[in-house]
Formats: C-alpha cells, sequence, structure tokens
C-alpha cells in the first residue's frame, strides 16, 4: 500500500434543507483543512490574495427542474458561494456550457434554479459565450482546445496572468459513455459550444475520450472540487436517469480520487472508468485506493470525523443496488470472450411513445453524415429514427433529449454480466 496523498471528504446530508446542506459543505471544507490552505498555492490567490476570482462551475447539461438530478442543486451551489463570501473570496463568477448551445448558459441556468440563487448572492454570469482556441503541447491527444472565454481569463491558459481559479461543484450521475460523470468530465463544460460536439466525433471510443478529458483536466485544474450526491442520478443517465438518494457530499482538490470514492460508495470498480486510468496516467490524481484518505462528516455516519480506508466506505456504505455499468466491456467489444461479443452489447434506441420530433437528437449528434434523424412513422407522427451503420454510440442524442424519449438496450446477456462479480 502506497503512501496516502489525496484526502477526499464524505459528509452526510439526507436532503436539501439549506442548513443541513450549509453545515455539510464546510464541514467537508473544514476537514480539508479550509479554504485559505487549499487556494494557497494557486497563483492567482498568491498574486491577488482575495480579490482573485473563483469561477464556479456548477453541471448545468440541460434546462431541468432541480429534482430530477441532472444538474447541481441550487442549494449546493448557494451553500459554496455563501461559504466563499464569508471567508472574503468576494469576486466570484459562475458558468457552464450547456449540451445544447442553442439554449444558452443564462436560460439554462434559470430553469435549474442556479441563476435565482447567483443573483441573490451577487453572483455574477461568466463569459461562456464567447470562445478562445488555446494551444496545449503537453496535451498527449489533445493539443489544443476552445475554451470558454472566462476559463481562459481565470486559468491563463492563453499564456497570460491566471486571473482566479476554478471550484467545480459538479453532481453525482451516471453515463451511457464513461459508466459515471462526476468531478474530471464536469470540467468538459469549460469546452466551448459546438466544440463539445466536435470532441466527441474526433475521440469516439471511451478511452480516447477519457485521455482527451484528462489533458483539459491538465489544462485548466480546478483547484477543488464539490460533488453533489445529496439526489444522485441512476440508470439512463446523464440526462434522463433516476434520481436516488445517496445522502453524501463530497470534496476534495483530486478529482481522481473524488470520483473514485463515487465509485465505492456505488459498488463499482474504479478502474472500469476510462476517465479514472486516463487521469492517473497523465498525473492529474489518483485512483489507488492506497494512495486515497478518506474522512468522514456528518450525521448520523459513524465514527463522525474519522479517516477510513476504501475498503471500509464500501462495506459499510455502498448501494450495491445503484443502477450503473459494471460489466468489464459494457460497449460489446468484451476482448477476453470475443465470440460472444456480439451478443452483449448496447445501443441507444428510441422509445416512439415518448418521442415528440423536436430534432434535437439530430442537432446533437456530432457527426457531420448524421446517425439520427426525423422520419414520420406509419401514422404519419415524426419520430426519430436510427441508422446504426454510422452510429458512433457516443450517447449525445440520448444525453440531450427533453422528453427522456431516447435509451440505452442491453441484451439479456449483457444484463447478466453487468454486475460487479466477486469470487
Amino acid at each position: 500500500m502506497g503512501t496516502r496523498e489525496s484526502k477526499v471528504a464524505v459528509v452526510r446530508c439526507d436532503s436539501y434543507a439549506p442548513d443541513k446542506v450549509r453545515s455539510a459543505v464546510r464541514e467537508a471544507i473544514e476537514l480539508l483543512g479550509g479554504l485559505d490552505s487549499i487556494f494557497g498555492d494557486a497563483k492567482a490567490v498568491k498574486t491577488l490574495g482575495k480579490n482573485a476570482e473563483i469561477l464556479l462551475k456548477p453541471n448545468l447539461l440541460s434546462r431541468a427542474a432541480p429534482e430530477k438530478a441532472v444538474t447541481t442543486h441550487p442549494e449546493v451551489f448557494r451553500a459554496v458561494g455563501e461559504l466563499l463570501q464569508e471567508e472574503g473570496y468576494s469576486n466570484l463568477a459562475y458558468g457552464d456550457s450547456p449540451g445544447n448551445p442553442a439554449f444558452g448558459m443564462v436560460k439554462t441556468a434559470e430553469v435549474c434554479g442556479i441563476k435565482a440563487v447567483a443573483d441573490e448572492l451577487g453572483i455574477r454570469e461568466g463569459d461562456f459565450n464567447h470562445g478562445t482556441e488555446v494551444e496545449y503541447p503537453e496535451g498527449r491527444v489533445a493539443k489544443h482546445f476552445v475554451l470558454c472565454d472566462e476559463v481562459v481569463k481565470v486559468t491563463g491558459a492563453d499564456g497570460s496572468a491566471p486571473a482566479g481559479v476554478i471550484v467545480n461543484v459538479c453532481k453525482m450521475k451516471t453515463h451511457q459513455l464513461t459508466r459515471i460523470t462526476g468531478a474530471v468530465k464536469n470540467t468538459f463544460g469549460c469546452v466551448y459550444s459546438i466544440n463539445k460536439a466536435a470532441s466527441h466525433a474526433k475521440f469516439q471510443s471511451p478511452e480516447h475520450f477519457a485521455r482527451m478529458l484528462a489533458d483539459l483536466n491538465g489544462l485548466v485544474r480546478p483547484c477543488l472540487h464539490i460533488m453533489d450526491g445529496i439526489v444522485a442520478m441512476e440508470g439512463n443517465g446523464p440526462g434522463s436517469g433516476d434520481p436516488t438518494h445517496i445522502n453524501a457530499l463530497l470534496v476534495s482538490k483530486d478529482p481522481v480520487a473524488l470520483d473514485a470514492v463515487f465509485c465505492n460508495l456505488i459498488y463499482l470498480d474504479p478502474e472500469l472508468v476510462a476517465t479514472n486510468t486516463a487521469c492517473m496516467d497523465a498525473g492529474v490524481g489518483t485512483w489507488d485506493d492506497g494512495e486515497i484518505e478518506i474522512l468522514l462528516g456528518g450525521v448520523p455516519m459513524q465514527r463522525e470525523g474519522a479517516v477510513i480506508t476504501v475498503d471500509e466506505l464500501e462495506v459499510k456504505y455502498a448501494d450495491k443496488d445503484f443502477n450503473v455499468q459494471r460489466s468489464r466491456d459494457f460497449r460489446g467489444s468484451m476482448s477476453m470472450m470475443p465470440l460472444v461479443g456480439r451478443f452483449a452489447g448496447k445501443k441507444p434506441i428510441v422509445i416512439k411513445r415518448k418521442c415528440v420530433g423536436c430534432g434535437i437528437c439530430v442537432e446533437t449528434c456530432p457527426l457531420e453524415n448524421k446517425a439520427i434523424s426525423i422520419r414520420n412513422d406509419i401514422y404519419s407522427r415524426p419520430v426519430a429514427e436510427y441508422d446504426y451503420s454510422r452510429c458512433i454510440k457516443c450517447y449525445c442524442c440520448q444525453e440531450m433529449c427533453p422528453e427522456r424519449a431516447i435509451t440505452v438496450k442491453k441484451s439479456l446477456l449483457a444484463k447478466i454480466i453487468d454486475r460487479r462479480w466477486k469470487v
């Protein structure tokens, strides 16, 4: 077992009651040493002190009400903003690049409840409406990114002096391409507008996409990651899954360690998540349980304030019934069993009774030669239809469908193997 390097605070919080969320966020930050300690090594904070900009980066995937568990809950956003202001960090901004650029950040934030809280606290809207291409020669697969201008300013990604730091306020959810979306994946919202779709087209496999995300995290490097897992999303995530209570806030400076602990809480082997392995290989963080120290907090978690191991956390608190892809290869290649791979695959399908033919799935398909189109069915109703010979299984269509009319079909064999087996 290696030396423990990455600390993850796991604090019990069983509702979005403002006082409970505020207390949980504060306790988690204190377990990590406090905001001044967390921000202490940041260049902008060393130069500008508490006048440095703190950019809050919530998950604003789509225009969904908070109870849908699609986006960061506004009460978590409020608690983080209030704590920063109480500690003297008053230069606050927020923003994200939503999945559908047509709706824009502000309109999305309005529906999600984030904008109302930001306005109340005086947190300004960051510039996520313009983008700048920046070079990243250190990238292993991505040598340049088009980032939202607010991200460029705060991080100094274009070579300028950084104006502040990013606080990543992510959501605990499943994801059809990457199994989960957490701290690492949430930084994808730093990429400007339709350039996210272009990234899906360029980096098509989960492993290749994860290496791109590792490069992105190496470039923008948020200082702090706060995961809203009070009500998480399981199943057909990240936009059409089912809300489920995990009753916890997770906080860390290490996004990979945070996502690994998320995996342990849902009984998913962290090594099966491509973003974990790619980011660890790139030096972004660690998923190795020998290098992760878990700090428990909140009530009624046992041993409040105690340090426990990953194994102890999993044995005591893991939700083994959480609906997530646990098979070693859920995309169907099944390298160890090539003869049965064709019977263990999965693909997006349209639930025609739910489809309204809005065409958002077509807009979000990243391919120039679209893999999905709107056709009239036998009743002359416009419905979405796939051409699976073109589909790259990026699941952007499923992610952005506002009617939850796209789901993922798995074979019976895939359902059988899609669990975490222990012998």
